[in-house]
């Protein structure tokens, strides 16, 4: 055993050889080899550095026997795990081979390892029976007749299974050796001399069958041989071979051949008997079965070409004499294979989910394929099922790799059920399938998408603070993390007029952001206002919101949302305050006119004036706009007719008859200014009118114009609170005549010194200012419109804005983006105050009746370009 083990220990011999064209390694290590014992140092052999092979997790694909290697991670060496039996692992093949499949990861790769067991002298020739009988008879037996032997079977291969044979010692036989068509040594007993039952009846032989191997191994068998009389002949074949085909399907049962044999002899003598024996390999004896009477060879097992190609047995032919004579012959029956096999898919590695931007040619898949059928039967062809992305490159023989072929994109597919599909080459061709999931992770390659580029959005003002507003959503058809959108108020803001201001601007005079005014949930997209709106102080609020989305790197979009507030009547009537206030006072609210006792406004007329003549104007204004803005003026005391009257909507207090003596000194009148919203608000005024001579009324005429033309010098936007008649300086002296001229006079130079600077100042601005669409407000005395971004206010007297004429911007599109041109006309705002300051010109409009002002002063010199405002009464 020890010369064995040492044999082994000289026999191991690596073989670390790439082949140029597969890349496989080969070892070969002998059989019985110790458990431990290193076949090959496979990290170094193919090419790694030392501890590569731990780090990139070198392994070893073990499937069924192949658990007798096992690959060390540390070293990278291939050691047997266990002892190595080639008997049992290939029997007779050679070369005994085991395939194995290595991997190694980042980048995956397969290697495909040949380990050839070489065989060792392990195994002695064995008989298929320690002794065999033998019956000869005497004299009739010739000398030179020939008596077949079973020969002994060596389990091992080559030189350690060629045998030879050696008989013991006899005058009377000799061995002949005799060689097979498979080049198999069967021996043969010879007879050299006739055998004499009463010298020796019995002779007792050994036959010695010894090995090549070394040292050599042998094996014996005690041949019996009795010498009987008569019966001189033996059974004759008409074949010394029958060589028969079957395919492997053949149906039990069936009949393989029927051999035939002949016997001189009459009588018990002739009739033989058929037996079969020296089956090769053995299990031949439970496929193969012979009827001893007519000699028919049938199959009593299944074939399977796979397991068995070829069975080789003899056939005896034994008569009925005394002794009996046996004749032999031999049958060979070769198998045929057929397509009975369906190929085998398995999957040795799968590398997912697949990243949705993973590039064209990455690995997915390592699958094996085989067939166990032969030539065309066990050609295999595959394929991936249904058509997808993905596909499959043969790496090497029955090794293939699931490659991406195509870009993935996860939104429109996340998730693939695949079918590798094998089909061999027979007839009819049979397959194999083997499923495979492919999920595909998901990246963030898509932004936020909001429904719509701009939300118009309509609120009513003094609304509750914390009130929703509107709802806004954004899509990310990402998943997870790179799914969930967080929203923000990004840019936008109201300038300190309540103009809205485009997001890229964000400063200038009391600009206010649109985060003070409204906020937006994070998670929901929910739009809600932080505080009460106020429609006089804010009108439209444009902003821009954002949604980002939790991705790495985060991806955004955006969106425009513009604000509109919607006017509610919640502001009364204001009186202007009565002529010498200070200009700083501005309206008098209704609750203020009614609490001061000193609120009453005094005017003056002369005794005789005619019907019509105006004594008065009442001037009131009220903050909100359209509808709820326009002012209506009611005579509430006297009910009775009397002898004034009060303008609808023009607030001017006139005579309704002429005045006469009867009439009194003193008239007090209670007018009340409502306006048109639901519910209407009202303000009442106390006007206390005079009844003077004409002499008087003149003083009292030329008085007020002094303080109106002084008031006026000091400020544009001076109020004034009654007006007088010009008809009592009909009755003036000369003195006041000549007073009276001086005056009209510089106002005269002064309105031309304003049209001169009017007619020269740029002013393209107010007609061509930018503004969205325009809402139209509808009332029973015509219709007005409101411009989304600017509207002026153009006093026309020295009181409040609002009090008789609103200047609306026409509806252009808004001027396309960049720096503005060298002749870019100057801002709305200031071409409106400059119209608006002079105060002859509100002092001419003021004049003017309510159908001349209520149209558009298209004629006028002061608008040139290519459409001039409209100016409304209110």
């Amino acid at each position: 055993m020890g010369e064995r083990r040492c044999a082994a220990v000289r026999v191991l011999v690596l073989q670390a050889a790439w082949a140029l064209a597969g890349g496989q390694v080969r070892y070969s290590v002998p059989e019985e080899a110790e458990a431990g014992t290193v076949v090959g140092r496979l990290a170094q052999d193919l090419g790694l550095e030392a501890g590569e092979a731990e780090a990139r997790r070198l392994r070893l694909v073990a499937q069924g026997r192949r658990a007798s290697v096992e690959l060390s991670g540390a070293s990278g060496a291939l050691l047997l795990s266990s002892r190595l039996d080639r008997e049992q692992l290939c029997a007779k093949s050679a070369p005994c081979a085991l395939r194995l499949e290595v991997l190694l990861e980042r980048p995956l790769r397969v290697f495909h390892v040949e380990l050839e067991v070489t065989d060792i002298n392990d195994n002695a020739p064995v008989f298929p029976a320690t002794r065999k009988n033998l019956s000869i008879a005497e004299f009739t037996t010739l000398p030179g007749s020939r008596f077949p032997l079973e020969g002994a079977s060596d389990a091992d291969i080559g030189a350690n299974a060629q045998l030879s044979y050696t008989l013991s010692p006899s005058e009377h036989f000799s061995l002949d050796l005799q060689k097979s068509i498979e080049r198999n040594i069967v021996p043969e007993l010879v007879l050299t001399k006739s055998l004499d039952r009463e010298t020796i009846p019995v002779h007792r032989l050994v036959l010695t069958a010894s090995d090549g191997g070394r040292p050599s191994l042998t094996g014996t068998m005690e041949l019996l041989i009795s010498v009987l009389d008569a019966n001189d002949n033996a059974p004759q074949f008409n074949q010394s071979v029958y060589k028969v085909q079957l395919p492997e399907n053949a149906a039990v049962g069936t009949v393989v051949t029927r051999v035939n044999a002949t016997d001189p002899d009459e009588g018990s003598n002739s009739e033989m008997t058929f037996i079969a024996a020296s089956f090769v390999p053995p299990s031949g004896r439970d496929v193969i079965s012979i009827n001893p009477k007519t000699g028919e060879i049938h199959l009593t097992g299944a074939l399977d070409f796979e397991e068995v190609s070829t069975f080789d047995f003899r056939i005896e032919a034994r008569d009925q004499g005394t002794p009996p004579l046996s004749g032999h012959c031999r049958v060979v029956l070769e198998v045929l294979d057929v397509n009975d096999n369906a190929p085998e898919v398995w999957v040795t590695s799968l590398s997912v989910p697949v990243a949705e931007d993973a590039s064209v040619g990455t690995v997915v898949a390592v699958l094996s394929v085989s067939d166990r059928d032969s030539g065309a039967n066990g050609r295999v062809r595959c394929w991936v099922w249904p058509a997808s992305p993905f596909g499959l490159e043969a790496t090497f023989a029955g090794s293939y790799s699931l490659v991406l072929r195509e870009a993935l994109d996860r939104e429109r597919v996340s998730e693939y059920e695949l079918e590798v599909r094998a089909e061999d080459g027979g007839a009819p061709a049979l397959r194999a399938s083997r499923g495979l999931r492919v999920p595909v992770s998901d990246v963030n390659d898509n932004a936020p998408a909001f429904a719509q580029a701009v939300y118009t959005v309509l609120a009513r003002e003094n609304n509750a603070a914390g009130a929703e507003l509107a709802r806004l959503w954004a899509r990310d058809p990402d998943e997870a993390g790179n799914g969930r959108v967080s929203y923000s108020v990004w840019e936008g803001g109201v300038a300190g007029g309540g103009a809205a201001l485009p997001p890229s601007s964000s400063s200038g005079p009391g600009w206010r952001p649109a985060s003070s005014y409204v906020s937006l949930d994070a998670e929901s997209g929910l739009l809600w206002a932080l505080q009460p709106l106020d429609y006089e102080e804010l009108q439209v609020l444009q902003f821009e919101v954002r949604a980002v989305d939790a991705g790495e790197p985060p991806l955004c979009g955006n969106a425009t949302v513009q604000l509109f507030v919607l006017d509610e009547n919640d502001n009364a009537p204001a009186l202007l305050p009565p002529a010498g206030s200070a200009p700083e006072a501005g309206p008098v609210p209704a609750e203020a006119a009614a609490a001061a006792g000193s609120g009453t406004l005094w005017a003056w007329a002369a005794w005789g004036a005619p019907a019509g003549q105006v004594v008065a104007k009442i001037r009131a204004v009220d903050a909100d706009s359209g509808y709820n803005a326009w002012l209506r003026y009611e005579l509430w005391e006297p009910r009775a007719k009397g002898p004034f009257r009060v303008g609808l909507y023009s607030g001017e207090v006139s005579t309704a008859r002429a005045l006469d003596e009867a009439d009194g000194p003193r008239h007090t009148l209670l007018i009340v200014v409502r306006d048109h919203g639901q519910p209407a608000r009202s303000a009442t005024a106390t006007l206390s009118v005079s009844l003077l001579e004409a002499a008087e009324a003149a003083l009292a005429a030329a008085a007020a114009s002094s303080s109106s033309a002084a008031s006026a010098s000091s400020s544009s936007r001076a109020a004034v609170g009654a007006e007088l008649a010009p008809g009592a300086a009909s009755a003036a002296t000369n003195v006041w005549l000549v007073v009276a001229i001086c005056a009209v006079s510089s106002l005269f130079l002064l309105a031309l010194v304003l049209y001169a600077a009017s007619r020269w100042a740029p002013r393209a601005a107010v007609l061509s200012a930018p503004g969205p669409t325009t809402l139209v407000c509808a009332s029973e005395v015509g219709s007005w419109s409101y411009s989304q971004r600017h509207s002026r206010s153009l006093c026309v007297a020295d009181g409040a804005a609002k009090s008789d004429l609103m200047v609306f911007s026409p509806n252009f599109p808004p001027p396309p983006p960049g720096p503005a041109a060298k002749d870019t006309q100057p801002e709305p705002s200031a071409l409106l105050h400059t119209v608006s300051a002079p105060p002859l010109l509100a002092f001419t409009l003021s004049l003017l009746p309510l159908p001349t002002l209520s149209r558009p002063l298209a004629s006028s010199s002061l608008y040139r370009g290519s459409a001039p405002p409209v100016l409304t009464a209110l």
